[in-house]
């Protein structure tokens, strides 16, 4: 590992680590497990991918492929598929140029994905997730890849918000999440209460796709709302820890219906890795 690599691996384990400091309604966090997982899942996840996530030599889909496998290793389940598919574009990006230049670079890195990445992307989603990206008439992720990892989340877009990112240049991402993340940094100068404004935020602007693909776009589109109205609270109050017993409730609430805003909570990691990614020499 580089001394830009080890930087950039620091940057994607902080981004985990300060995800699961912030409370976020329906998703596991320090203050509640949920949906049979703990923690401690997250963070010996964010330790084992770390490896990998900016080891250099390697393509984007190798990256995803091998930091899925590792952390299926480290702790039996799918933890963080969503969290790699988003970040491993971006850690890709760095290693050509951090900084100002992230999101140049991320574009190149977009344009450039081939086959082989999209075959060892479907792999590594096959493993962690049989479900995959989806149903879909065009591609299968248990079948050989015949397009580019680019052509196949452009395909997916419409049922997965992390597709969509690949599709749209990340653009929830950086024009909202990033911006949102600094502005309330500013504001409330608690990271772990920007990252729940990050994270809601994201809730109350699209149902949810995790929530979509396993209870339907009504349930989806029912959350999106109740996440609105928690957000317009949040957001007013100059003090946010006036609004967590609120925000407590409505994780028991998300979570004894079984609805895990995921997709969400991948976009709120992928926001902090591009923000501290953005902030490196």
């Amino acid at each position: 590992m580089t001394e830009a690599s080890n930087l950039i691996s620091d940057a994607f384990k902080w981004a985990c680590l300060s995800e699961l400091e912030a409370i976020k309604p329906g998703n596991v966090h320090i203050f509640s497990d949920g949906h049979g997982m703990v923690v401690e899942d997250f963070l010996k996840s964010a330790e084992a991918a770390s490896s990998f996530i900016a080891q250099p030599g390697l393509k984007v889909g190798e990256r995803i492929y091998a930091s899925v496998e590792t952390t299926w290793d480290a702790v039996g389940c799918n933890t963080n598929l969503g969290i790699l598919l988003l970040c491993a574009p971006l850690a890709h990006a760095a290693l050509l140029g951090a900084g100002g230049q992230l999101r140049g670079h991320l574009l190149q890195v977009l344009e450039q994905l081939t086959v082989d990445d999209a075959e060892a992307t479907f792999r590594a989603i096959a493993k962690a997730a049989p479900a995959g990206l989806g149903a879909s008439s065009h591609y299968d992720v248990h079948e050989q890849a015949t397009v580019t990892l680019l052509h196949a989340m452009r395909e997916a877009q419409d049922r997965d918000r992390i597709a969509w990112q690949f599709a749209h240049d990340f653009s929830d991402v950086f024009d909202f999440g990033v911006e949102r993340y600094r502005h309330l940094i500013t504001r409330w100068e608690r990271p772990a209460w920007a990252t729940t404004g990050v994270y809601l935020g994201y809730l109350a602007r699209q149902p949810d796709t995790h929530i979509a693909r396993k209870h339907g776009r009504a349930v989806a589109e029912g959350v999106q709302h109740e996440a609105a109205s928690h957000e317009r609270h949040l957001l007013s109050l100059e003090n946010p820890k006036l609004y967590q017993r609120d925000l407590l409730d409505f994780d028991a609430s998300l979570k004894s219906r079984g609805l895990n805003p995921g997709t969400c909570a991948d976009l709120t990691v992928a926001t902090l890795f591009a923000y501290a990614l953005e902030r490196l020499p």
